[in-house]
């Protein structure tokens, strides 16, 4: 992208080209993400973009543009150049100490929030951005989430997206990591735990493996290693006919499945997400007498 002091770069020039050099680098919906960069940098919408095709930028506007185009095509995700994604229909702040949330985490939101029946105590384990926590609260009033991560970064961003969606007065958020988690009882336990094995890292695309942290995705050497932690401490921290919930990698289900049963969580289900990838595995604990 040049900035001659003779070359006049409009809103539609700057996207064309900027979708063309995006392409040539591979990376995908680029039309879409040079939209949303551009978009942010001159303070409107998408929509505000083509009532505003013939607008011309001036030399501050373009600085900023350009720094941002150079950060995406390093291959950095959209959202932490943004500092901001949804999730649920809801805004969310992210920086590079927490993951992305991802649409098919709404999966499991959606498992959640069909098992919940009045007031109860929510363990979101690995909480990251807070996504699913806050996604409950927003949704259910009735219930009190502990949002729990081992990352303090992490927790403040946690911390600071439960207030901008007006529940931090129900969503709690803890240090802690897997292998003490907090006695409870609570009523049910969610998890979008780390669960790319280890020996796959080096395959991962680059907006995943360079900038995304590998503490919240690296799930040790199969995958699994989470999953044993939750399944294995289940019934000690959950109410009688309490809920586990986790979501999981492609071809993992079965394997998760399996945890559940020999940690003693009956009626164990999976639910596939919109690809028709299974990706929740739920189980409870048995009821009481």
């Amino acid at each position: 992208m040049t900035t001659s002091v003779t070359e006049r770069w409009t809103v539609l020039k700057i996207l064309q080209w900027t979708a063309d050099y995006f392409s040539a680098r591979q990376i995908d919906a680029a039309r879409l993400e040079a939209e949303l960069l551009l978009a942010a940098t001159l303070g409107l919408d998408r929509v505000g973009l083509y009532v505003n095709f013939e607008r011309p930028l001036d030399s501050a506007e373009l600085a900023a543009f350009r720094e941002r185009v150079q950060r995406r095509a390093r291959r950095e995700p959209v959202q932490y150049i943004l500092g901001e994604t949804e999730f649920w229909s809801l805004g969310f702040h992210v920086t590079p100490a927490v993951l992305v949330p991802r649409g098919d985490t709404e999966v499991l939101v959606e498992e959640a929030l069909s098992r919940i029946e009045g007031p109860a105590r929510v363990l979101d384990v690995g909480t990251g951005s807070g996504a699913i926590a806050v996604a409950l609260a927003h949704d259910r009033p009735e219930i009190l989430v502990t949002a729990l991560d081992c990352s303090l970064p992490a927790l403040e961003v946690a911390r600071g997206n439960a207030l901008r969606n007006d529940v931090a007065e129900r969503v709690s958020c803890l240090a802690g990591d897997l292998s003490s988690l907090p006695p409870g009882p609570f009523d049910m336990i969610v998890s979008n735990p780390p669960y790319i094995p280890s020996r796959d890292w080096e395959t991962l695309m680059p907006e995943v493996r360079d900038h995304e942290p590998r503490l919240a995705l690296d799930g040790g050497e199969d995958g699994l290693e989470a999953y044993r932690h939750l399944a294995s401490q289940a019934g000690r921290i959950l109410a009688p006919g309490g809920w586990l919930l986790v979501e999981v990698g492609i071809g993992q289900a079965g394997d998760v499945s399996a945890l559940f049963k020999a940690g003693g969580l009956v009626e164990i289900s999976q639910r596939d997400d919109y690809a028709r990838i299974p990706r929740v595995v739920a189980g409870r604990t048995k009821q009481g007498i």
